[in-house]
């Protein structure tokens, strides 16, 4: 329960490495507030699931990619919780085309919301976040490896990164650590460890098999937890070995 009393929230929360997240955390003890796009199903269930262990859990409808949505979502949260501190940007998305087939559309619903959408609740949570807390911002390996139709993808998540180089010296008169965790090919239902892409990356992973999404959970927990104290502005891969 190294959490126990931390309020945390969670975008993108609903399903996947999102509410994976959002239940490691409050098995740690935080209270735990996820935000979710249109998926209500899924938040409401990811929320039943943490209620069902004994923990307190929200969910609040946010589009990451319209930052008066984003803005309005982070508010509530912090309402409900009662002050946040724990922020976890995990609200995503991925669009892979050749730049032969980018269009400008494509383009900009992906830094709306991978970059924007992160830029946007970051400015809004500061004034809820406690001084001592902990922002971790989910990007990808993709944001050091250039696969082939993913320069877009690719180039939002490297942004990802650089915003936690930079927010890690903005934030540290607070003491307020920011780091970035970058997950490699993970088993969800978008992604799953049995689809044709994966077959397609295997060779790719040193490991030989697709993450878990309790394995990025995992190391989210670590950086949100007190033994991450001195960990700042860094960003940790957990990809069996992909971009090494």
């Amino acid at each position: 329960m190294s959490l126990l009393g931390k309020k945390a929230l969670v975008t993108g929360g609903s399903r996947g490495i999102g509410a994976a997240i959002a239940k490691r955390l409050a098995a740690d003890g935080a209270a735990v507030a996820i935000t979710y796009a249109g998926n209500k199903a899924a938040a409401d269930a990811t929320v039943a699931a943490i209620e069902a262990a004994g923990g307190t859990a929200f969910a609040f409808q946010a589009d990451a990619a319209d930052p008066a949505s984003q803005r309005a979502g982070v508010e509530r949260a912090a309402a409900a919780l009662g002050g946040i501190d724990v922020l976890v940007h995990n609200a995503g998305v991925a669009e892979f085309s050749a730049v032969e087939q980018d269009t400008d559309e494509v383009y900009d619903r992906q830094f709306a919301v991978n970059v924007k959408g992160v830029h946007v609740g970051t400015r809004a949570a500061l004034p809820h976040l406690r001084d001592g807390g902990r922002i971790i911002l989910i990007g990808s390996v993709s944001g050091e490896l250039a696969f082939p139709a993913t320069a877009v993808y690719s180039a939002t998540k490297a942004a990802v990164a650089a915003l936690a180089r930079g927010w890690a010296k903005d934030l540290a008169a607070r003491n307020i650590l920011v780091n970035a965790v970058q997950p490699g090919p993970i088993d969800t239902d978008m992604n799953p460890a049995d689809g044709d892409f994966a077959q397609q990356m295997m060779s790719f992973i040193p490991l030989g098999r697709y993450g878990k999404v309790e394995e990025i959970a995992g190391a989210v927990a670590f950086l949100a937890g007190p033994d991450a104290s001195y960990i700042t502005g860094t960003t940790l891969n957990i990809d069996g070995g992909t971009a090494a």
